[in-house]
Parts: C-alpha cells; structure tokens; sequence
C-alpha cells in the first residue's frame, strides 16, 4: 500500500477551495487589499447570501481568508500578501482568451481603468505599475537579474522619497508579481507596499469605481514625473 504524500494531500485540498467560481470571485474581488462583508460579496458574486456564507467559510477554513466581525457585521479579508501572490499569479495564468469580450461601453470602460492602473492587494499593478517598476529598473534603483531586490540607490531613493521600508517582519523586502494584464512582473513585497501605500495616502493616485481602479492624479504625474522620470503619457 502507497503511503499519501502530505504535500499532495495539502495541494489538492487548496486547488478545491478555488475550483468554485463563486469562491474564486470572492478572492479576485478582495484583492483590492480592502475588508468586505458577506453581503457586498454576495452581491459582486450574484449569489444569495446564505450561500456566500457557506463558501467564505471553507475559504475561512483553509487559510485564504482572515475574519473580523464588527457587531453584526462580519468582514473577511486576504489572509496575507502570500495568498494575494498566489491568486494573482495563477490567475495570470488563464491567458486573454479567459477574459470575456465588454458587453457594454461600461464594461469596456472598467476593463480599460483596470489595465490602466489598479491595486495588486496592496501594490500597484496594471500599466501604472510597470511604469514605476520599469522605470526604477532603469534607474537602478532595483534590479532583476536573479529575483527582484532594490540596490544601495534604490534604499537611498525611498529614504529621500519619505517612504518608510518596515523591515522587521519576514515577508522580502522586494518580490516580482506576474502582472495579468502585462504578462510581465511588477513590484510587490514590502518596497511595492509602502510606495502604493504612500501613493495613495499622498494623493498620487485616488480609486475609482467599485473594484481595484486606480488613477493618477495631476499632482501623481508630477511627483512621478520628478522622482522617477516617467512621462504623463505613460500614466494615462
């Protein structure tokens, strides 16, 4: 008698979790990095809540989601940036042809906003991403030649940017993420976190719509335009 692999065992339990359509709309939706409740999931999914309830709990379970509740509120959220990469990556993976020609001009216009500019869990992803990755590549501020990591100048750049680097948990201070839109990999770990954080928080870029759109502001094209020589044309 063949004794099961652990690894295995933990494989297939994780891809069942996400072979539901359902469960795997509730992960793509929570990517914007933000806390939803059941019922604006339920809602995004198209599925009654009680329903919605049953699926967030096995993803609760297996480890993909973290819960809050506030009163009678419950939230759930990405469990960690790892989980994020995971599905943002795999969904990389399914190719142009998965993704559904607009059936209006608003579908078309969300759809343009999103490869535009849009938030990775908590990096920037999409058009505006590869920007900001590209140009510090060719600055020297990070380099890709085997993994991403920032150089001495890259460190010096955030320090003098006024964005702060948290280096005391494990999670690496900078990571490439297959950009699904791009098909080339962007900025994330800790480095991406912190500029998308200060981004936001700065007014460089403000959300638009319901789900992870982003658009820079006149003010982000200048500070952009000043700190790391990226063109407007190239935001827009």
């Amino acid at each position: 008698m063949t004794s099961r692999n652990p690894r295995a065992t933990h494989l297939a339990r994780l891809a069942g979790l996400i072979a539901d359509e359902t469960r795997a709309a509730c992960l793509l939706a929570l990517l914007d990095g933000r806390a939803w409740t059941a019922g604006e999931l339920a809602r995004h999914a198209g599925v009654a809540a009680s329903t919605l309830s049953e699926h967030l709990g096995k993803l609760v379970a297996g480890g993909l989601l973290a819960e809050e509740r506030q009163g009678r509120h419950r939230y759930v959220r990405i469990a960690d940036a790892r989980v994020a990469q995971w599905v943002e990556e795999l969904s990389a993976q399914a190719g142009p042809e998965a993704v559904p020609r607009p059936r209006s001009l608003r579908e078309s216009s969300a759809g343009s906003a999103m490869a535009r500019g849009r938030t990775c869990y908590d990096h920037l992803a999409g058009r505006l991403g590869m920007a900001v990755t590209d140009a510090m590549t060719t600055r020297l501020l990070l380099t890709q030649d085997a993994g991403f990591a920032l150089t001495d100048g890259g460190l010096a750049w955030f320090d003098s940017a006024g964005i702060d680097l948290d280096r005391s948990g494990r999670r690496p201070l900078a990571r490439g993420c297959l950009d699904w839109t791009e098909r080339r990999p962007h900025l994330a770990g800790v480095a991406g976190a912190a500029l998308c954080r200060h981004a936001l928080e700065a007014g460089w870029c403000v959300r638009i719509g319901s789900e992870r759109a982003v658009r820079v502001t006149t003010e982000g094209e200048r500070a952009l335009a000043e700190l790391l020589g990226i063109e407007a044309a190239a935001l827009r």
